[in-house]
């Protein structure tokens, strides 16, 4: 069960991934995450609202999304530095994008954001089988395989994309060890938690730099940023429902393939061509699910 919820989340976060970067070349990176960060927050809180409606006799009385289930103020804690630590992420991952080489940027925050999370998780005490290790090594490969554009750069360049790519990766990290951590009871009002924080830091952002989203984006610009929040929102929820049914390590390890569904999506839908190393990533990675999963 882990896998399949990991994978959804892997697919989910790699689709919102491409919608965010469509939409991101038609305004500015602050205007696409003042608009996706709050569609995701309301999407969220209003399935968990329903959830705890009388009429519907608690469709999610489990613990999904009863308020009681974040299990006190620690939790709440622990999803409000998941929503900053996630949007913080994004702000360094898309402005690597537009200042540093991609082939830089992604590979080294899919590293970073799978790594950091894992280590926490093996130093915590969890154990891996052989297959396991195996599988997750050639997940990491795959994760820099199919992250990886064509495209040269200078020295200088590069070094700029090695320290977004750090910060990025750093940030999604975090995002995916916090939200675990607040998940540890419920699903849904933890992912709301988290993403009410990160609509905060989203619109601090937008004030602060003067950005006006609703203005400077047009009709069709506005609804992919929009889709691209409830769908990220979404794989927020599969993510935390992998942590509580498997292996923290095993579910951030497979969350981590997202890149490999950004770059198909940019095949099929946007006619971009696929390098011989990224066909070779897709191949690993689906290797590597098989051994993680046995």
């Amino acid at each position: 069960m882990v896998t399949i919820l990991a994978l959804a989340a892997a697919v989910l976060y790699g689709t919102a991934d491409f919608l965010g970067g469509v939409a991101s070349r038609r305004v500015s990176v602050f205007a696409v995450l003042a608009m996706t960060v709050p569609a995701g927050a309301m999407v969220v809180v209003a399935v968990a609202l329903l959830g705890e409606a009388p009429w519907l006799g608690g469709l999610f009385g489990s613990g999904l999304g009863s308020p009681a289930s974040l299990g006190g103020w620690g939790a709440v804690g622990w999803a409000a530095a998941s929503g900053v630590c996630g949007t913080s992420g994004l702000i360094a991952f898309y402005a690597g994008f537009a200042t540093a080489p991609i082939s830089v940027v992604a590979p080294v925050a899919a590293l970073v954001s799978t790594v950091l999370p894992v280590g926490i998780a093996l130093l915590g005490g969890e154990r891996l089988t052989a297959g396991m290790v195996a599988g997750g090594l050639i997940c990491l490969l795959a994760i820099v395989l199919v992250s990886m554009p064509p495209g040269r750069a200078g020295s200088g360049s590069r070094l700029r994309g090695l320290g977004y790519g750090i910060a990025a990766g750093a940030g999604f990290g975090l995002f995916f060890l916090f939200l675990k951590n607040a998940g540890q009871s419920g699903v849904l009002w933890p992912v709301a938690v988290s993403r009410t924080a990160g609509t905060l830091v989203a619109f601090g952002i937008a004030l602060a730099t003067r950005t006006r989203p609703w203005r400077c984006a047009s009709g069709r610009t506005v609804v992919i940023a929009l889709v691209s929040g409830a769908v990220d929102a979404a794989a927020n929820v599969c993510y935390v429902l992998a942590t509580r049914v498997g292996l923290f390590g095993l579910a951030v390890v497979i969350t981590a393939l997202y890149p490999g569904m950004t770059v198909l999506l940019a095949r099929w839908l946007l006619g971009e061509r696929m390098r011989g190393l990224q066909r070779a990533g897709l191949l690993l990675a689906a290797i590597g699910v098989v051994l993680l999963t046995l």
